[in-house]
Parts: C-alpha cells; sequence; structure tokens
C-alpha cells in the first residue's frame, strides 16, 4: 500500500506539473507574464560551467547529425525546449514524491511543507526573473504572479495527495491499494480531471510550441500590449553592386567568370529563412522597435541614444559576410553568409567623440549578453552596427533591430538585440568568456565536403564525377583547398575565386574520375596567410573545432 501511495503521489506531480505549465504558458502569450519552464532552464545555462553547456551542445549536435534529425540550430533549440519542460516534470514527480513519503509519516507536516516547498520554489524563480530579462511584464507584477501560481500548484498537488492517503486509509489492510483507490468515485473523479486536464495541457504546449514564433519583421510588429510606433520599414537593394567599403564585393563580370559551383553545393548566399541561430535563450527576446534605444556613454565627449530611425539616417555599408558559430563541429550546419547592411561603429563614435584613456567598447544586449572588443576593432571600417540582412530589417531571431558584425571572430563575440554600448578604459571579458570560451574567438580555418551523395551515371554520360564544398578562415581568406582520396596524396581543387568579398567564405571544385570501388575521402584548406587548416580532431570548446571534413562514397 505505501508503495502505491508513492507511486500514484509521483504521477500525480508529473500530471499536475503538465497543468502548471500550460497555465504558464497561457498566461505568457495573453499577458507576457514569465514562462515558467524557458525562464528556469535560461537561467542554468547562464550559471553552469562552459564545459558542462559545451559537452552538452556537442552531445546534441552529434545527435542530431548522425540521426538526421534537421538543422542543428533548430533541432537543438526545439530539443533545449523539450529539456525545459522535462526539467518542470522532473521537479513536479519529485515533490509528488516527497509529499506522498511525508503523508505516510503523518499529516501534521503534510500542508506545511507543501507551503514551504512552494514558497521556496516561488522565491527561486523570483530571484531568476530578477536576475535574467524576460517579458514586457513588470518584476513586481510577475513576481506577485509566480507566487500564486506556483504556491496554488503545490496546494493542489496536496489537496490530492491528502485525499489520496485518506481513501487509503479505509481500505482492508487484505485488498489492494491501487485496485480499491480506484474503485472509489471521489478518487477516480480526482484521478481522471487532473488526467484528462493534464493531457489537454500537453496538447496545448505542443502546439504552442510550434507556433509561437512566426518570423516576421520586428519594425512591423510591436511588442504584447505596446503601442505601434510609426517606425522605418528597411527594404533595400543588395547583391555584389550595392556592397562598398573594405569588404566591397568584385564585380558582377568577375562573379560571373567563374567556373560553375559543383551540383549539390550549398548556395553561396544563405537565406535569412536558412541563416544558423545560435544564442542564449530558448526564445529570441521581444524587442519594441519603437520604443528601443542604443544608448552610447562611457569615455565619450557627448554621450547619445539613439532610434533606430536616427542609425539608418547615417550613410549605410553593405558588405557580404560568412559568420559561424563557435561550437560548430567540423563540417557543420552553423554557418552562412549574408549581405548585411549596417553603419561604421567608427563613423558614430567619431561623431560623439572619444575622452583620452579610451581603448574598448563594451557592448551589452537586452537579453544581458555582454562582449567587449578593443578600440581598434571599433575603429575598423568592416565592424558595423547591423541592421539588415539581405536587404531586409533584422527579424527577431536574427537580433532585431540592430546587432554587431566584428571582423574575424566567431560569432560568440558578434551580440544581437544590443541596446548599449560604452566605451571604457581596457578590454573586459564577456559572456562566454567568462564560462571557460576562447578569449579571442579567431576562427579556424575549416573546410567542407557539401556533395556529400554523388551521381555515378555521370562517369558514363560525362566522364567525371564534380564534388563541391567550401572553406573559410575568418578574415584571413583562402589560398588553397586540396582532396585526399584514401591514402593517395593530396590533390588541388579548383577555387571558386574570387569570393563574394573578402570576408566570406570559397567555394571549390573537384572533377572526379574515379574507378569503381569504395574511397574515403578527406578536404584540408590553406588560409591566406599560408597556413595549413588543423589536421588534430579538437572539439569546439574551448577555441573552435579542428580536423578534416570526411566523406565515404562507393562508386
Amino acid at each position: 500500500m505505501k508503495r502505491s501511495i508513492i507511486i500514484i503521489s509521483c504521477i500525480l506531480g508529473f500530471l499536475t506539473s503538465l497543468v502548471l505549465m500550460a497555465v504558464s504558458y497561457l498566461a505568457n502569450l495573453v499577458f507576457s507574464l514569465p514562462f515558467l519552464p524557458f525562464d528556469l532552464f535560461d537561467k542554468l545555462t547562464r550559471i553552469l560551467p562552459g564545459r558542462l553547456v559545451s559537452i552538452g551542445t556537442q552531445a546534441m549536435d552529434w545527435v542530431i547529425n548522425a540521426f538526421h534529425l534537421g538543422t542543428t540550430d533548430t533541432t537543438a533549440k526545439m530539443a533545449g525546449q523539450i529539456q525545459a519542460l522535462g526539467l518542470i516534470l522532473v521537479i513536479g514527480i519529485v515533490l509528488g514524491f516527497g509529499l506522498g513519503w511525508i503523508s505516510l509519516r503523518g499529516k501534521t507536516w503534510l500542508l506545511r511543507s507543501a507551503l514551504i516547498v512552494g514558497f521556496i520554489f516561488s522565491v527561486a524563480m523570483v530571484i531568476v526573473e530578477i536576475t535574467i530579462p524576460h517579458s514586457p511584464s513588470s518584476t513586481l507584477i510577475g513576481s506577485i504572479w509566480l507566487f500564486v501560481l506556483i504556491e496554488g500548484w503545490s496546494l493542489w498537488l496536496y489537496l490530492l495527495i491528502n485525499k489520496l492517503t485518506a481513501q487509503g486509509e479505509k481500505l482492508q489492510p487484505e485488498k489492494k491499494f491501487t485496485a480499491q483507490i480506484m474503485s472509489e468515485p471521489m478518487t477516480r473523479r480526482n484521478f481522471l480531471i487532473v488526467a484528462w486536464s493534464s493531457l489537454a495541457s500537453f496538447g496545448l504546449l505542443l502546439i504552442g510550441s510550434y507556433n509561437k514564433h512566426p518570423v516576421a519583421s520586428a519594425v512591423t510588429t510591436p511588442g504584447p500590449g505596446v503601442t505601434e510606433v510609426p517606425v522605418p520599414i528597411i527594404s533595400i537593394p543588395y547583391g555584389p553592386e550595392y556592397t562598398s567599403g573594405l569588404a566591397t564585393s568584385p564585380s558582377l563580370d568577375s562573379l560571373n567568370s567563374r567556373l560553375a559551383a559543383a551540383p549539390g553545393t550549398n548556395d553561396e548566399i544563405t537565406s535569412v529563412d536558412n541563416f544558423y541561430r545560435v544564442d542564449i535563450n530558448l526564445e529570441p527576446p521581444k524587442v519594441d522597435v519603437g520604443t528601443w534605444r542604443l544608448n552610447i556613454n562611457g569615455l565619450v565627449q557627448n554621450p547619445i541614444s539613439l532610434s533606430l530611425a536616427d542609425i539608418v539616417a547615417f550613410p549605410a555599408v553593405s558588405q557580404a559576410i560568412t559568420l559561424a558559430c563557435i561550437s560548430n563541429l567540423v563540417g557543420g550546419s552553423l554557418i552562412g553568409t549574408d549581405y548585411w547592411t549596417g553603419v561604421p561603429l567608427r563613423v558614430i563614435l567619431n561623431e560623439i567623440g572619444l575622452q583620452p584613456g579610451a581603448n574598448a567598447v563594451s557592448i551589452r544586449a537586452v537579453d544581458s549578453f555582454n562582449e567587449s572588443l578593443s578600440l581598434a576593432e571599433a575603429m575598423d571600417e568592416r565592424t558595423l552596427l547591423v541592421y539588415a540582412m539581405n536587404g531586409q530589417a533584422l527579424t527577431q531571431d536574427h537580433g532585431a533591430p540592430l546587432r554587431i558584425y566584428i571582423p574575424g571572430h566567431y560569432g560568440m563575440k558578434q551580440p544581437k538585440w544590443i541596446t548599449e554600448l560604452a566605451v571604457t578604459s581596457q578590454v573586459t571579458n564577456g559572456y562566454w568568456e567568462n564560462l571557460g570560451w576562447s578569449k579571442t574567438a579567431i576562427p579556424q580555418t575549416t573546410s567542407r565536403i557539401d556533395t556529400r551523395t554523388v551521381d555515378t551515371s555521370l562517369l558514363a554520360s560525362q566522364g567525371r564525377i564534380p564534388l563541391g564544398g567550401y572553406a573559410w578562415a575568418g578574415a584571413r581568406t583562402i589560398e588553397k583547398v586540396e582532396l585526399q582520396f584514401g591514402d593517395s596524396t593530396w590533390v588541388e581543387a579548383e577555387l571558386r575565386n574570387p569570393p563574394v568579398s573578402p570576408l566570406t567564405w570559397v567555394q571549390w571544385r573537384y572533377d572526379w574520375k574515379p574507378t569503381p570501388g569504395s574511397y574515403q575521402v578527406k578536404v584540408r584548406a590553406t588560409d591566406g596567410n599560408g597556413n595549413f587548416q588543423e589536421a588534430v580532431n579538437q572539439d569546439p570548446f574551448p577555441e573552435g573545432a579542428t580536423g578534416f571534413d570526411v566523406v565515404n562514397y562507393q562508386i
């Protein structure tokens, strides 16, 4: 009987936690109140050691790639959301177990225990909400809501377990508890109410997680409860002919005269929808562009607060840029190339003036992400305050209304949703550096084989099989790409030079004439400084992944 009470208490904890999350989700959707599972999970990922986060990320990336579960970034975010929901389910099961165990030792402390646990959990969640950025709702309203929600949940669970044990006390010792408890009308009714409520809640959570965030331009979509404010609608021409500055693209004639890319090679320019998204949030922050401001202060002559319209009014620069996540695996998909449009940071810094001792710029984002760059990097003509990708305003996923691009670094040093620039006397550690990741985040030279499968019929019709892919070394450019078939000597592939810009990847092609058999093909690149790609396989943490991309073919 005791074991049955514990088991059913755990089940009740599990079921009621589904209802808890559904109510929290509805309150978030309608009133922008905190969504408990995601906020708790976001807080945990911010305080866990960087190495532990890296291990989890790499394991997830491996599973996604090994089982072809979809694009790494989208699937990883969905997996993170599932983990967040699972975390609350585990808490519910533990609370059910604890209250069930206490009920077996007398009911004197059952109610007190439920209230105490609810209070502790509520306080913990209030601390979470205070220490991480969250919804447009005020901290006071959010705190009150969390107390009501969590204490209500723990009291509901108390009532169910109290009724459960009260029913159990009426049983004859020789009868099985589970059989009789389900035969009692009141107990069965309560259990079915909880079960069906939980089932409906689970369906609501699934529908909500699937439909919650349609991609939309942040400049036309105000946040919940926010009065719409007229803001610029950004729609500008883009392409190599519209680039400017140090990273100007070659002429259209030069680009059009290059050799053709091998069939199956990824597009040279990534669509915004397919551009990877990696950040510290399960969901992208909601920013009302009508009230948003970029505050620039610190060691400056004239501190300034700029709206998006103010920033767009500056002379714009567009440049094609390849950006990759430092957690990208060799041959991974967390990399993309787009035309980015914005204002060179140096233009604004020169206008407001710098004070003596200014040596760095600290960046802060709406999600509390922070980074720091040297003044030399800030004054680089290629460093942009970006407000558009491929001619359209940044989407919510990609940092609307403003992000920064700093050449020669992985994405971990490129904050999105930025709100403040502070000119300081020295460079400080950013968010990821404080978790043990690279202090420089200089991209490793990398290359990939995009043609993972080949059409062997081309051997008969054309006498060759085209292979293709890309190589990238940050701002160092690519000098050479080579392939190795089995243990044979390395052979050089053709580069689709010139690349779209000095800041992008370069595509390569090799027309292969194999004989029937099995082949293991490797690719390596040499950067613009003449340095070979690192051959040793190394995990992304902390300096970025190294090693060669390898594909097996059967001809």
